[in-house]
């Protein structure tokens, strides 16, 4: 890919039904409407129904299908069903972006069973549950792309993100083993380490955020989400023999990566 936005054929995902977690902004919006002008038709799930219907909108003014999918993804039956609902009402359903994420960042020793428990089940527990929802679909149309986005935090581990990067590093095997399922069936499993992009989830917990942190501005060098939303749609779009089991993706220069 070039540094120019690399524009996809309109016509890349025809036919395709994508669902899109933490689809109501950054690196979650910008892949869901990126898949869109593919082609694709869109579920898009994230807890708020208000900020999910701006994007179905935007998508819908392509000319594609949205459906707003707004769920608590801590919650089993409300994904299984959700996923239910997307196939029923769009069709079928061909890729699965598992991007939404949270944290509790804090020692070990401050951080309690519970907030542990709630940083696993949204960035594990999670896409667990959806691609095993997935899985029949794609199973059987005979294809099928998984892209689940990890983070460098999965890559290597630091102080105060023990619940975060044991999240992270889990969705690396979790993606290999359904690799190695999906294979016979044409389906495909990857992990993205993206690092160093411009977004603000809000999902952190404040009282356990640093002034510092609190305060600190993107760094300069910061991915756009916009690039790695590129990237991903670019994956799904990828000749199905070809197959990206793992890709790091940060901004050049970033300290501590080549």
């Amino acid at each position: 890919m070039t540094r120019e936005r690399q524009q996809m054929r309109p016509d890349a995902l025809a036919g395709q039904v994508a669902l899109v977690t933490g689809a109501s902004s950054g690196l979650g919006r910008a892949t869901a409407f990126g898949l869109a002008q593919a082609g694709a038709d869109v579920m898009l799930m994230a807890r708020s129904a208000g900020d999910l219907q701006l994007i179905a909108t935007e998508i819908e003014a392509t000319g594609r299908r949205a459906l707003v999918c707004p769920v608590d993804l801590s919650d089993s039956a409300a994904l299984t069903d959700a996923v239910r609902r997307g196939v029923t009402t769009l069709g079928r359903l061909d890729i699965l972006i598992n991007n939404a994420a949270t944290d509790v960042p804090g020692p070990v020793v401050e951080l309690t069973a519970e907030e542990w428990d709630r940083v696993l089940n949204v960035n594990l527990r999670a896409p667990f549950l959806l691609a095993k929802a997935a899985f029949p679909h794609m199973q059987r149309s005979g294809r099928g792309t998984i892209i689940n986005v990890s983070s460098v935090a999965g890559k290597r581990g630091w102080a105060s993100a023990s619940a975060y990067c044991a999240s992270k590093f889990g969705l690396t095997g979790f993606t290999q083993a359904l690799a190695a399922e999906g294979k016979p069936h044409g389906i495909r499993a990857c992990v993205v380490y993206p690092g160093g992009m411009a977004t603000s989830w809000g999902t952190f917990d404040p009282e356990r955020r640093t002034e510092q942190e609190t305060q600190a501005a993107p760094p300069t060098n910061a991915l756009p989400p916009q690039r790695v939303a590129d990237l991903l749609v670019w994956m799904c779009a990828a000749p199905g023999e070809l197959v990206l089991n793992e890709v790091i993706v940060t901004p050049l220069n970033e300290a501590g990566w080549p």
